[in-house]
């Protein structure tokens, strides 16, 4: 009887995957069958690793793959409705710390059910951490592997600019304030990555367009993501921007788009999007 014992919690424990999550909580889990993910970056590694089918519910940010967009959806990552998520009896729960607000995060842990938070953090490595962690939560290790190491190829195999462009990244939505990315920001991340230079120094963060601080930093390239430069009207619009027209990039028709989650979602397909924005910046 012993040694049947032994052999059954053997077989369950190989199912099993632990982390320490971001608040210092250890998470464990027994091949979850019912996961909510509450990032874009977290639905796309919990698919990219084989595990998409268990996904039972998403936050809004989740546009990829499509097949995520068929999930029961609880909101924006930022503003989670814990009834609407508590509802899908879940028995797994994934997100990052950039998830809230608080006192729905707190009421979702009281609940019991397993929720790991995993670092937002916008960078090569922050992405790596979280499919690594991702999949040894879900017993999936070799699969993450698999993805950090063809991450890591495709970037050594990348060919960048001979010389750093000054790229100026706006984040635009129709009706709404014009934002220009600063240091310490996934767009900045994204452009060191690709070989160019964010045209703005001077802060970290977002801060609001300026039109003389624009004309100042004399961009090579103006970036945007592809829905944000379809919401103000395309690259004839943004030509016409305050600031932008009179900027190289204006000049020399270097205005381009990556889709939003390729080049802002530091999720498995980091890469792919480092990639493109560097060919972009070799036109």
């Amino acid at each position: 009887m012993t040694s049947l014992l032994c052999l059954l919690t053997g077989m369950l424990s190989a199912n099993a995957g632990n982390i320490t999550d971001s608040t210092g909580t250890k998470i464990t889990t027994d091949n979850p069958k019912r996961i909510v993910t509450l990032s874009a970056n977290v639905t796309e590694t919990v698919f990219a690793i084989g595990l998409g089918d268990s996904i039972v519910g998403v936050d809004s940010s989740s546009l990829y793959p499509q097949m995520a967009t068929n999930k029961s959806q609880v909101g924006y990552y930022r503003r989670i409705n814990a009834e609407g998520l508590l509802g899908l009896a879940p028995d797994l729960i994934i997100a990052t710390d950039a998830a809230g607000p608080p006192e729905v995060i707190e009421k979702i842990r009281k609940s019991g059910i397993p929720m790991a938070i995993l670092s937002s953090e916008a960078s090569l490595k922050g992405a790596q951490n979280r499919i690594e962690q991702i999949s040894t939560l879900l017993d999936k290790k070799k699969e993450g592997h698999t993805l950090v190491w063809e991450m890591q190829d495709q970037l050594a195999a990348m060919r960048k600019p001979k010389e750093q462009p000054k790229v100026l990244f706006i984040y635009a939505r129709s009706g709404g304030t014009q934002n220009v990315a600063g240091l310490d920001t996934s767009a900045n991340a994204m452009i060191e990555l690709a070989g160019g230079i964010n045209a703005v120094q001077g802060y970290t963060g977002y801060k609001p367009m300026n039109a003389e601080a624009i004309l100042a930093a004399q961009p090579d390239y103006v970036l945007f993501t592809s829905r944000g430069l379809e919401s103000i009207g395309g690259v004839e619009t943004a030509k016409k921007l305050p600031g932008i027209s009179e900027t190289p990039a204006a000049a020399n028709d270097k205005i381009i788009s990556i889709d939003d989650l390729l080049l802002l979602g530091f999720g498995p397909r980091t890469a792919e999007g480092v990639m493109q924005l560097s060919e972009l910046l070799q036109d």
